[in-house]
């Protein structure tokens, strides 16, 4: 129902105050109502998903068919296996907001040239390719405006461009949410929106107080947000919410392990991805806990983000108990700090559900996944697949 260069019905760009290009409605939109889906222009599927998800439609099944060329990629049938994208065009570059390039810090700009030097190694034998400063340029425009395809539990299946999406500006109040239908993106609003309401999505996890937020926004996106929310930073007490105690915990206390919890999470992402031993990763979340526990409350977003660290590396360790007891207090914080229809909420709620089925709590599992049910029909459409599959799973209990 669209094209980059046609319009989409409903919307329209415009000049955004202070962000440059954008998109706006025309039309009145309801909470779960689709604003627009586009295809990928451009996608790759995970490395370790590979096996367990077409190469091309990242359709999930079982019956999946290696490819006899590099016997490396798996294809859910032949139709899939021959298609291949139309010839590609400098088009893209018309597609991207902005060049990044030049304010990329070091350390990022050194493996970006390590990825360029692969790059010419294996294609510049098959095909012509950009000079070395085009491919730094696109390369930095890939990173800011590539979007992680995810699946229900929001775990990594891909990478894609969407040129469409790429209009799309941030706000840590957003007023749609994109999900995934394959490779397809849909937009759909979270917001009740009125005509003239900029469409506006969030660039990055909203758990976390303004100040890290904003960090995070200049390191991967080279801007900071000036939205309502960073502004008044209404929920950053509730976000460093510190235990009760009959004497007042001194702010240079609180300050200190708001630094300790900072250096904390960064060690901890550093070691999972350098070694990723369970065990340990298991104990360094525990510590930490125990640590920060002594002046934050349990639903500072510091504890929650190593709750739910140590959740997920429960359920690797097959401890369905321990996932469980992770998870359970994640739900009432998460539920008050993301904004409404959170995909990181609904998330919780579907590994709980699953966790229970495996413990054949039934009761808990179908309470579980009914409300995992109704955010996700606002954020992904209740004639998605995701929604099929949990109707029959709830059916079945």
């Amino acid at each position: 129902n669209r094209t980059m260069m046609g319009s989409i019905k409903g919307l329209e760009r415009f000049d955004s105050p202070g962000k440059g290009r954008g998109l706006r409605v025309t039309r009145p939109f309801k909470v779960g109502e689709l604003l627009f889906s586009c295809p990928a222009y451009s996608h790759v599927l995970s490395v370790k998903e590979r096996g367990c998800y077409c190469e091309f439609c990242f359709t999930r099944t079982q019956h999946l068919a290696r490819c006899g060329k590099c016997k490396k990629a798996f294809y859910c049938n032949v139709k899939c296996q021959v298609r291949k994208h139309p010839a590609k065009s400098q088009l893209l570059c018309e597609f991207f907001k902005v060049h990044y390039t030049e304010d990329e810090d070091n350390e990022k700009r050194e493996m970006t040239e390590a990825d360029i030097a692969r790059f010419h190694r294996f294609y510049s034998k098959h095909l012509d390719v950009p000079d070395h400063k085009e491919l730094l340029t696109l390369f930095s425009q890939v990173g800011c405006n590539g979007f992680t395809i995810e699946d229900d539990e929001l775990s990594h299946l891909g990478t894609a461009v969407y040129p469409d999406m790429a209009l799309i500006n941030h706000s840590c109040l957003p007023s749609v949410i994109v999900t995934y239908k394959g490779t397809s993106a849909e937009v759909r609003a979270v917001q009740d929106m009125k005509p003239g309401d900029e469409v506006l999505i969030s660039y990055i996890d909203l758990l976390y107080p303004t100040d890290d937020r904003n960090n995070r926004l200049r390191e991967s996106y080279y801007f900071l947000c000036d939205c309502q929310e960073c502004k008044s930073k209404s929920k950053d007490k509730a976000k460093l919410k510190v235990r009760k105690q009959s004497d007042s915990i001194e702010p240079d206390v609180i300050n200190n392990m708001v630094r300790y919890a900072r250096k904390t999470i960064r060690e901890f992402q550093e070691f999972k991805h350098t070694k990723n031993i369970l065990h340990e990763l298991l104990e360094m979340c525990e510590q930490s806990l125990e640590e920060m526990g002594a002046v934050f409350d349990d639903s500072n977003v510091y504890m929650l983000h190593m709750m739910y660290q140590a959740m997920g590396i429960c359920m690797y360790m097959q401890d369905l108990d321990g996932a469980i007891r992770y998870g359970e207090k994640l739900l009432k914080p998460y539920s008050h700090l993301y904004p409404p229809y959170s995909l990181n909420v609904s998330s919780v709620y579907l590994k709980l559900g699953r966790l229970y089925l495996g413990l054949e709590r039934q009761s808990a599992c179908t309470s579980a996944l009914k409300k995992a049910m109704a955010i996700m029909e606002v954020a992904h459409g209740k004639d998605h697949f995701y929604i099929e599959e949990l109707r029959k799973m709830i059916a079945q209990k």
